[in-house]
């Protein structure tokens, strides 16, 4: 599948993608709409559940990921994300070592979605962070001890304890927008809207507008560090929020 027509000349991102997932591509194409300098190319491995049982956590094992993103290099893509969440839970440095990887199995630069809002954290001067996620307690109290290692304590938080993943698509927009709101309150630094099947990007412009806080999708996150890595300027993407006008 992939997002946008595009040119001859135009730019190509690899994305890979949860098995389950129905959100982060129709998104992705959203965001790109009408453009012809990039097109979006997404290769699926399995992921059926977000929990920490073996059989859930032996998913992201990397031998899969790495499979689909040398498919993805057949197509020649300029860059190569893991469009997921996992290294919330798994640690920064196994999503570190999965790009080290794929870098090395394609010769094409490689981030991840994680990876991509620590690094939007940086550059906006971000410390501390509010949450609005999906997930199981375990799940969540695993992400914010990540990040708060990283430099980014949480203040606010909510999640709903639901394992997905398919499940998480169906969730009701009106529903993370609530969860949000309910965060902003705490008056975090920023707020991440935390996995890659919630239907939110599409929130996230007038939900800061409304709270004054940048608010970090990650299917826009994931979108943001791969244009970047592919050479085209995220500012060229209007109407999705601050996160893309970042420096």
């Amino acid at each position: 599948m992939s997002a946008g027509i595009g040119t001859s000349a135009a730019r190509r991102i690899g994305m890979l993608t949860p098995s389950s997932n129905t959100v982060l591509e129709p998104m992705t194409a959203a965001m790109l709409a009408g453009r012809n300098d990039v097109t979006v190319h997404f290769a699926r491995f399995r992921v059926t559940e977000i929990s920490l049982g073996e059989n859930a956590l032996g998913q992201f094992q990397h031998e899969p990921l790495l499979e689909a993103a040398r498919l993805l290099a057949d197509a020649k893509v300029h860059a190569i994300a893991w469009n997921g969440t996992s290294g919330g839970w798994l640690g920064l440095d196994v999503d570190r070592e999965l790009c080290r990887r794929i870098e090395e199995a394609t010769g094409i630069p490689a981030t991840t979605s994680t990876l991509a809002l620590a690094e939007a954290l940086e550059r906006s001067g971000a410390r501390s962070l509010g949450w609005a996620t999906p997930y199981l307690d375990e799940i969540q109290a695993r992400i914010l001890a990540t990040f708060e290692g990283a430099g980014f304590p949480c203040r606010g938080e909510r999640h709903l304890r639901d394992r997905g993943n398919f499940s998480f698509a169906e969730i009701a927009p009106a529903t993370i927008a609530t969860m949000v709101r309910e965060v902003a309150a705490e008056r975090p630094d920023a707020i991440a809207i935390f996995c890659t099947n919630l239907r939110a990007a599409h929130l996230v412009a007038a939900l800061e507008r409304e709270l004054g806080i940048p608010i970090y999708d990650s299917v826009a996150t994931a979108l943001w560090k791969s244009l970047r890595l592919a050479g085209i300027d995220p500012a060229t993407v209007k109407g999705w929020g601050r996160l893309f006008e970042l420096a």
